[in-house]
């Protein structure tokens, strides 16, 4: 279950940059940094465009993706939300 809930953590970050068209830097676990817009991705890779050029990764090698401006995640909000509420009045009942 972990692995559903930051698989779409995962997803929703992602469609979130690639809709917005935002710039990011892609940390590699080798210490290169790429930066870029994400333009598309699946279960093992992502599209990264620059100035005309593409090139894929592989999420394997990646460590970190930082967005260059503040990103919103709204559906995680409310996500949260709801499962913090239904775990509180289910712990309720335990008092």
């Amino acid at each position: 279950m972990a692995n559903d809930k930051s698989r779409n953590l995962q997803e929703l970050f992602l469609n979130n940059v690639r809709k917005s068209h935002a710039s990011v830097t892609v940390f590699l676990v080798n210490g290169v940094k790429l930066q870029g817009i994400i333009t598309w991705f699946d279960n093992f890779s992502i599209l990264l465009k620059r100035d005309q050029h593409v090139q894929l990764v592989y999420k394997h090698a990646i460590s970190t993706i930082m967005p260059m401006t503040p990103i919103q995640l709204q559906e995680l909000d409310e996500d949260d939300s709801a499962s913090n509420s239904a775990s509180d009045s289910a712990s309720d009942g335990d008092l």
